[in-house]
């Protein structure tokens, strides 16, 4: 039996579940700081972009190595 082809972008999909799981818990803990404070809406808006940033900046760093580990 000759097996062919390579298990990177298998590993890119496992390994997105891990940021699509930290946006989550970012944008439900800023809703749930909202919901109990929100004049502090303003403030907690930026946290929870720069959250959202640094969750996606890991799937995109995987995207970019699966395609390069792959070639």
């Amino acid at each position: 039996m000759n097996i062919v082809g390579n298990l990177n972008t298998l590993g890119y999909g496992l390994s997105a579940i891990g940021p699509g799981i930290g946006v989550g818990i970012v944008f439900a803990a800023f809703i749930n700081g909202v919901a109990r404070q929100p004049e502090a809406r303003g403030q907690l808006q930026g946290i929870a972009f720069i959250g959202f940033a640094l969750s996606e900046a890991l799937a995109i760093l995987g995207l970019v190595l699966a395609f390069a580990l792959g070639a």
